[in-house]
């Protein structure tokens, strides 16, 4: 259930609407302007904000502007409740950054549904990363459960940017942002139609869960479209050669590799496989081990239900 902030100047329809939503189980603040809207969004982010278009002090479509226009709330799902019918009103409340639009009056079977499915769209943006759109630690945790809980055998690959803060350091925050963006369409395009699922931990690192008979050729098809990518951020004489003069924190010039991806996949059977949790630190090994494999950047453990590894 989510927490939902009502403005409304009308202490009737503040009312009615607060026992609608509060009897489905949601938590309700309600003011009775824009002004007291805003105030009240920023002692504590709602899950979901509803509007009257027509308020006397700062309207609904003033709120719904400057939620839209703050990097702290622009995420927040915004419905307008209205007793306006023309077309032009409604148009200015989509123009104004509303997620939804419902007529005064309306059916509580309806506001209900409505509320519900902005709901689901608050959850999802919080969950998504804002660099790559891609899920992150709680739906990792979903995901995992649900492929262990069904016994399914599968491989866990975490993938690591190797060398990145080097990188980061020599070409500075646009370009190292733009390789993180870069990467996070590379997996999402990589697991699209199919039963596969690409993560964002945070950082430089990500997830993927697939199958095992294709894990080996989507970890090296994501490295060589990152390598292709790479090659579009970086100079051409940079990618050929593999390296660049970066500068230590003594002052001392060395050579640098190239940021590259390095790959720890983790082979887990269904009726043996350890709880995500208990996987973190043989995780972090196998990550170091496929760091120091200058080949291929690629280290394969066969994972038993104790949690041990084995190198394939």
């Amino acid at each position: 259930m989510g927490k939902i902030l009502f403005a409304d100047d009308d202490a009737a329809m503040r009312l009615m609407v607060t026992d609608m939503l509060t009897a489905a189980g949601h938590s309700v603040r309600t003011v009775d302007d824009g002004t007291a809207a805003l105030k009240e969004i920023r002692l504590e982010l709602p899950d979901l904000v509803l509007l009257d278009y027509r308020m006397g002090n700062v309207d609904g479509l003033e709120v719904c502007r400057k939620i839209k226009e703050d990097a702290r709330t622009q995420h927040l799902p915004v419905l307008i409740l209205t007793a306006e019918s023309h077309v032009e009103d409604r148009i200015r409340g989509f123009a104004a950054g509303a997620n939804d639009y419902l007529p005064k009056p309306f059916d509580h079977r309806e506001l209900l549904a409505r509320v519900q499915a902005l709901l689901r769209l608050s959850e999802q943006g919080r969950e998504l990363n804002p660099t790559t759109g891609l899920p992150g630690g709680i739906a990792i945790d979903r995901e995992f459960e649900r492929r262990r809980r069904r016994n399914e055998s599968f491989t866990l690959c975490y993938l690591d940017l190797d060398f990145f803060k080097a990188f980061n350091d020599r070409f500075g925050f646009p370009v190292a942002n733009g390789v993180i963006e870069a990467l996070g369409n590379i997996l999402q395009e990589a697991v699209a139609g199919t039963d596969s699922f690409a993560a964002h931990i945070g950082g430089d690192d990500f997830i993927l869960m697939c199958d095992r008979a294709s894990a080996r050729h989507l970890v090296e098809r994501t490295q060589k479209r990152f390598r292709e990518v790479l090659g579009r951020l970086i100079p051409a004489e940079t990618l050929s050669r593999g390296s660049y003069v970066g500068r230590q924190r003594s002052g001392e010039e060395v050579e640098v590799p190239l940021t590259r991806i390095a790959a720890a996949m983790l082979h887990l059977e269904g009726k043996k496989m350890p709880p995500l949790a208990e996987l973190g630190e043989v995780a972090a090994d196998a990550k170091n081990k496929a760091k120091q494999s200058i080949a291929t950047g690629i280290v394969e453990l066969e994972i038993g239900a104790d949690g041990t590894a084995t190198i394939v």
